[in-house]
């Protein structure tokens, strides 16, 4: 597809209400393939004296006709670019109608209307809806939408919009027009529109108030019965956000739709949902737990945009973060309710260690509110999303429980059915609570992560003990100068006989804490991962499994065991000496495997060493050959020296007939772990083919799997091809077969990559297909992606290239780990400079892509 290559930046100091507001829309959909008609009629009002221009946005359309309170505009009255249509003299009030032409077929950048396997689907958000129609195509436009939609109904019975349908008939011509009116005002990137030929699952859920709300799950013929687990979890949401906000659905039918191609997760389209179909579609044999805790989360996730996202939308793009870090920390909430409270924090916190603190570090650096964007799909990042749910929830951590209740009531009745800004929230919780937030704003301007320092002294004489605190923030790519910030800092003070937990609010670039104390206590700081920083806190190995063992804490209790290996990697690395585990680490793996206790899950977690990716981010060049030697002598200790314990325990935890139960879940997960220390074992080995053979689900299956590629043992191939003649029709459990052989950390690797493209399941213009073969390959295969010759970058630069033309999104998301050379030594560093150089010189890029290559290369 041609895209724009106009580069244009957009500042949010720039932001200036709109001249014109539309007020209403009606919209007629003749839906063909290659050729469909989209008329429009718009209730146009002019919000400033004086204004008498009115400009829309659109893109790769063809524009038909066009009249203005009923008469057709001559040539001159108008000006069409290949961005917009302008009309001259445009009166204060007027109902304008345009007609379009659009080609869905040839739309690969998913984007607007396109097709997906022949179902007819839009995503607007963000700036989509420029591509079905001419358009006022900004959040702060809120309209109400009623639409039309006639189709061929032996090809497409399923025609489906926002809001509630109201109306269904047979036209002369033999197609079937179906309407939909939502009565609720919307920008028109919530705007959505699906029609095609779906098996239907129905449901039922009656709101608190007792109104009774149609349950719709649009999914490909055949897998009606793998949405159930997905209808029963916006079941669960829905009553969560009743209870948990007393927020209630509002319309008279809820409906979701999955489909393949989808360059996101899914989308909160006013009652009507359109879902990437890997986070819907499951069943035990299909899914594994983690497969139905994320599909759990998703849908959570969409719901409750209904409300932070919907209901009180974004005045403009700048403001992202209002809807979806407010609406992550929700989904956050929601999964901790459901499952694990422990190990959803602990997934939360690594996003955040790994791929935000990432970002912040990088060319691509910007605050969770971003001040000036060129394309607004760069900017659907972790920093917007996860780090901006971590500023949620330090308001929740300084409000409490109650306080931020309050804080959002306070919201929804001052701001429902308005487009506002993040400061419109803040302001609602400082006015809910009574409490100066001033200095908290700081978090929504200002980009990189702070290092919080930490010192601690005891005062025996006076018995005391004095945290000593010193918060600094280096200089990023975006922004030389940083201000100090406010800082929620849980602290859990350790005694052998009792405990005491803090909160300590460091505002301060220094500052001290005292605390009483007849003894010295170990301490914990940053319990729960308090405040999204670096930690600074030395410590010594003794007080680190003082802190795994007694933490009240369980997230405390991971991160100093993931400190623990840290610091050893650490002096590994420095001392280029061969990483020995300390019989004290060892003894306290073998009391945890002998007799494991409470969560199983959470042990698991808790006996897992860092990735790389994690630890990467502590390091600046990387030491990539140095840290992967380090992981291995790990992996090759933990096995050999403690080979009869995890044998002992894999043969403890026999498995039952399969159930997504959190007990389940947990020793499934444990098994798992066991396994992959056993395949390195010849004794261990032999449970790999009993335990494919014998496994009842996914989960246990591809724990056989996953530990038979990080042994590289010879079973994997033989196994692998098995999996793929079984699945070789499922696309998204194929999915996994693509990652699993793109993630083998061996030398064939490269080669099979090409291969993998040439498989008949395999095609580019399907966004989960490249993923799950390249993102897969960048971000789980460190040796092969970061080997020394530099062939990992260039066969990702190459794909990157390929995709620009047809699906620029996709393409300027897989360049990220490309962007950081300047972390690197010089000798990857100067293969990934020149990789990038050479992208950006390829005439016609994409906004997306072009963007991230010219700061990377400026950086």
């Amino acid at each position: 597809m041609t895209q724009t290559t106009t580069r244009q930046a957009k500042r949010l100091a720039d932001y200036q209400a709109p001249q014109f507001t539309i007020t209403d829309v009606e919209l007629w959909f003749e839906l063909e393939p290659q050729c469909s008609l989209v008329t429009a009629r718009y209730q146009v009002k002019a919000q400033k004296k004086g204004a008498n221009q009115l400009v829309l946005d659109g893109q790769h359309l063809e524009l038909v006709a066009i009249t203005l309170d009923g008469q057709p505009l001559a040539a001159q009255q108008y000006e069409v670019t290949d961005e917009s249509l302008t009309i001259f003299a445009m009166p204060a009030q007027a109902e304008l109608e345009l007609q379009v032409r659009i080609n869905p077929a040839a739309n690969t950048a998913l984007e607007g209307l396109y097709l997906s396997n022949g179902a007819f689907c839009t995503q607007c958000e963000a700036e989509g809806f420029r591509r079905i129609c001419y358009y006022l195509d900004r959040p702060d436009v809120m309209a109400r939408f009623t639409t039309h939609i006639s189709a061929n109904p032996q090809s497409y019975p399923a025609l489906l919009s926002n809001g509630n349908k109201v109306a269904e008939r047979e036209l002369t011509d033999g197609r079937v027009q179906v309407t939909w009116v939502d009565p609720f005002p919307k920008p028109c990137y919530l705007f959505a529109l699906v029609a095609g030929d779906f098996d239907c699952l129905k449901g039922e859920y009656i709101t608190r108030s007792g109104r009774r709300v149609a349950l719709e799950f649009y999914v490909d013929k055949g897998n009606a019965a793998r949405a159930e687990f997905a209808l029963e979890a916006l079941k669960r949401a829905m009553r969560w956000d009743e209870q948990t906000y007393g927020l209630e659905y509002d319309l008279d039918i809820y409906m979701v739709v999955a489909v393949d191609f989808f360059n996101m997760g899914a989308m909160e389209n006013k009652g009507l949902n359109v879902f990437n179909s890997k986070y819907v579609l499951a069943d035990p044999q299909s899914a594994t737990d983690t497969d139905l805790y994320n599909i759990e989360s998703i849908i959570g996730h969409e719901y409750f945009h209904n409300w932070t996202g919907n209901r009180v939308t974004c005045r403009d793009w700048f403001q992202l973060s209002l809807k979806e870090g407010l609406t992550v920390f929700r989904d956050q909430q929601f999964s901790a309710d459901m499952a694990s409270a422990t190990l959803s924090r602990i997934d939360a916190v690594k996003t955040i260690r790994t791929h935000q603190f990432a970002e912040d570090a990088g060319p691509m650096a910007h605050p969770i509110r971003p001040q000036q964007v060129l394309e607004m799909n760069n900017f659907y990042t972790v920093t917007v999303y996860d780090k901006g749910a971590e500023v949620i929830r330090m308001l929740h951590t300084l409000l409490g429980q109650d306080g931020f209740r309050q804080g959002m009531d306070l919201y929804f009745a001052r701001h429902d059915g308005q487009a506002v800004t993040c400061d419109d929230f803040v302001s609602a919780m400082q006015d809910a609570n009574g409490r100066d937030l001033s200095l908290f704003r700081r978090w929504y301007s200002q980009s990189g992560t702070p290092v919080l320092q930490v010192n601690s002294i005891f005062h025996p004489e006076l018995q005391q003990l004095e945290l000593q605190f010193c918060q600094h923030t280096a200089p990023t790519a975006d922004q030389q100068e940083k201000r100090n910030l406010l800082l929620p800092v849980r602290i859990e003070l350790l005694w052998p006989e009792h405990q005491e937990t803090h909160l300590v609010e460091v505002t301060d670039y220094q500052q001290s804490s005292v605390f009483h104390a007849a003894q010295e206590p170990v301490v914990v700081v940053l319990a729960d991962f308090s405040a999204p920083v670096r930690l600074q806190y030395n410590q010594s190995l003794h007080q680190l499994l003082t802190v795994v063992k007694s933490a009240e804490d369980g997230v405390a209790r991971w991160d100093a065991m993931q400190q623990i290996w840290s610091d050893l990697i650490r002096q590994s690395v420095q001392r280029a000496q061969v990483l020995t585990v300390p019989i004290e680490l060892l003894n306290l793996y073998r009391e945890l495997l002998r007799q494991p206790q409470g969560d199983l899950a959470f042990i698991a977690e808790l006996l897992t060493p860092p990735s790389f990716e994690l630890l990467a981010e502590q390091y600046q060049p990387v030491p990539v050959d140095a840290l992967l030697d380090a992981l291995h002598q790990i992996r090759r200790q933990l096995s050999d020296q403690l080979a009869a314990e995890w044998l002992q325990c894999y043969q403890q935890l026999t498995s039952t007939a399969y159930a997504y139960q959190q007990h389940q879940v947990a020793e499934r997960a444990f098994r798992a772990l066991c396994l992959d220390y056993l395949a390195m074992q010849a004794e261990g080995a032999a449970l790999l083919p009993q335990a494919y053979q014998g496994a009842d689900n996914l989960t246990d299956q591809l724990a056989v799997l996953k530990a038979c590629r990080n042994a590289q043992h010879p079973l994997f191939d033989p196994l692998m091809a098995e999996f793929e003649r079984r699945w070789r029709q499922d696309v998204l459990v194929l999915d996994k077969w693509f990652a699993l052989k793109a993630s083998l950390p061996a030398a064939k690797t490269l080669a099979e990559l090409q291969q993998l493209t040439s498989h008949p399941q395999f095609s580019w213009q399907n966004p989960n297909r490249v993923r799950a073969v390249f993102m897969a390959f960048a971000q789980q295969n460190p040796a092969i992606f970061h080997a020394a010759d530099g062939s990992g970058y260039q066969v990702l630069s190459d794909v990157i290239l390929k995709l620009d033309p047809i699906n620029p999104q996709l393409a300027a998301r897989l360049v990220t780990p490309l962007l950081s050379w300047h972390r690197f030594e010089p000798g990857r560093a100067g293969q990934l400079r020149a990789l990038l150089s050479a992208m950006s010189a390829r005439p016609g890029l994409s906004n997306d892509l072009y963007e991230k290559l010219s700061k990377s290369l400026s950086h």
